[in-house]
């Protein structure tokens, strides 16, 4: 896929990286997701049909590769 400049006015390559998917409250892991990487900001542009077929994957969870457990803490912030 070919990306246009980043706003930022950075070039933009493609890669694949790991994506955290929200579904409600649950987090889906996608592993290998073609994105578009800024290379001066990390911005990741993200073509609309990946995005769809990551939304497609994660309600259906047919092809669940692996499961990994995730800490979750409590943000506190003393000013």
């Amino acid at each position: 896929m070919k990306y246009d400049k980043c706003e930022c006015g950075g070039k933009i390559i493609g890669k694949k990286v790991r994506v955290d998917f929200r579904v409600g409250d649950e987090i889906i892991v996608f592993e290998d997701v073609p994105v578009g990487v800024c290379q001066v900001c990390g911005e990741r542009i993200y073509d609309a049909k990946v995005l769809k077929a990551m939304e497609h994957l994660a309600r259906g969870r047919k092809k669940v590769i692996k499961r990994i457990s995730v800490p979750v803490l409590e943000f506190s912030f003393a000013c």
